[in-house]
């Protein structure tokens, strides 16, 4: 099974980067085309367990405790076969 977790900043919490990609593609030429960025980071793991409940509780637990800071972060899981 494949997990696939997105992690971005909470709202509310400042994202430098995605302020620094904005002004730069306001800057070459994309000002009315982009209203906001946010710049987070996705993690693609392969599983060694076919169970879903089981793999959700274990990704959960692996974003909790290592993957995802979550004072300042989100974190979704998405599970493939």
């Amino acid at each position: 099974m494949k997990a696939i977790i997105n992690i971005s900043l909470k709202k509310g919490v400042l994202d430098s980067q995605g302020k620094a990609a904005h002004h730069t593609l306001d800057n070459i030429g994309f000002k009315d085309a982009v209203k906001d960025v946010r710049i987070g980071k996705q993690i693609i793991m392969e599983l060694t367990t076919d169970d879903e409940t089981t793999a959700r509780k274990q990704v959960t637990t692996m974003c909790e405790q290592l993957l995802a800071n979550t004072v300042i972060e989100d974190f979704d899981i998405i599970l493939e076969k």
